[in-house]
């Protein structure tokens, strides 16, 4: 259904429907499953709660191996301009995501539109205050949790959801203070992790299993990998 602010709807995923690109700015705002989106070359996945800003013109594809489901809107609005690669605030997304899903099932519900604006609200970059307030991390309290989990494969979701952000927001908390990807973090926990157990005399591949990796000759390769670094 159209508003002045653009076109609201809930769609659902799953094979992909090959490249393309549009005239307007098309937001995704994950409701249910996961869906892997890419964007001008760049992979991601959105889970419920966290969304992607696609300018006009961004050639862009999507898949979901499971059943996903997204708000989508397909605006022209200009204010979106200033918030593509910007992620929205977790916990507005996450709660915003929960409620136009339910108001957009009943035809004459006001979601239709005031949602393009409350999703724009949401992605619009938060005050001064917002961000003093922001959750803290405990990075040490998350590095134990890694630990225990270290022989699951890990995702950024995974580390997201500990401390309660979207995986887009934690990534981004995480490059601004530690001076690394997630994923370099983690790989950096598990193979710290690696060299204490090789010097405790266990066998590498046995190593390899608590730490995450597939085979040993994987965890050789990333421990002179990070030697060469």
């Amino acid at each position: 259904m159209h508003s002045a602010h653009g076109s609201l709807s809930l769609r659902q995923y799953g094979n992909s429907p090959g490249s393309h690109a549009h005239a307007h700015f098309q937001v995704l705002l994950g409701v249910e499953g996961t869906l892997e989106i890419e964007v001008q070359g760049k992979g991601r996945r959105i889970v419920p709660g966290d969304g992607c800003v696609i300018a006009p013109w961004e050639r862009h594809d999507f898949e979901a191996r499971r059943m996903a489901r997204c708000l989508v809107l397909d605006t022209e609005e200009s204010g979106w301009a200033a918030c593509a690669g910007n992620p929205a605030q977790p916990a507005a997304a996450r709660a915003l995501a929960k409620y136009l899903s339910q108001a957009l099932e009943q035809p004459q519900s006001l979601a239709w539109h005031y949602g393009p604006m409350l999703l724009l609200d949401c992605w619009r970059a938060p005050s001064t205050t917002f961000a003093r307030s922001r959750r803290a991390i405990d990075w040490t309290a998350l590095g134990k949790w890694c630990q225990e989990h270290m022989h699951r494969p890990l995702t950024v979701a995974d580390l997201a959801e500990q401390v309660c952000l979207s995986p887009t927001q934690f990534a981004a908390r995480c490059r601004q203070e530690t001076g690394i990807s997630a994923m370099q973090w983690l790989r950096g926990l598990r193979l710290a992790r690696a060299r204490v157990l090789r010097a405790q005399g266990l066998p590498t591949a046995v190593v390899a299993a608590r730490c995450g990796y597939q085979s040993a000759s994987a965890l050789g390769a990333a421990l002179r990998q990070h030697l060469d670094h």
